[in-house]
């Protein structure tokens, strides 16, 4: 299991460092003059099929190849990107930890936060607490009973703390 680990992190390495070197400003510069120089050499080769079929070929198997190289790049970005704004999430005490799984939710589900949130910026209000309704804490406080916000449970000082 540790080689296939390490030639997976080996890939991920070298997928993010081409990523990186052709999408600058030096390789669209080295494309466009690799394209220049294949425009000047048709009259030498007559522009023949095989002189047509050369950068054809060439930048038909490149781009087959970079698709699975940016996309296994922009998939560990976005996965990263997932996992930070998860953990935001779970460390905010208001935040609504249901938010977290709406990557795998239904396009309805979707609709409906989005209208939600879309209320909440324009001053309309909207839940402040999970869909699935939430039961609000007593104004003492007391231990065990929740805020009225996704998996936070009140403490006898009165604050809210994430139940794990």
């Amino acid at each position: 299991m540790t080689s296939q680990s390490s030639t997976s992190d080996r890939f991920n390495a070298i997928a993010d460092r081409i990523t990186t070197a052709l999408g600058s400003l030096q390789a669209l510069a080295g494309s466009v003059i690799l394209v220049v120089v294949w425009a000047l050499t048709g009259p030498i080769f007559n522009f023949s099929d095989t002189w047509q079929l050369f950068i054809n070929t060439t930048t038909t198997v490149v781009t087959f190849w970079m698709v699975f190289v940016i996309q296994n790049s922009a998939n560990r970005q976005s996965k990263a990107t997932q996992l930070k704004l998860d953990e935001i999430i779970r460390a905010i005490a208001d935040a609504r930890n249901d938010f977290i799984a709406l990557d795998q939710a239904p396009e309805e589900v979707l609709a409906e936060r989005e209208k939600e949130l879309k209320e909440v910026a324009n001053g309309g209000g909207g839940p402040s607490g999970p869909s699935t309704g939430s039961q609000s804490a007593p104004k003492d406080g007391a231990p065990g009973t929740t805020n009225g916000t996704s998996g936070h449970r009140a403490t006898p000082g009165g604050t809210s703390r994430r139940s794990r």
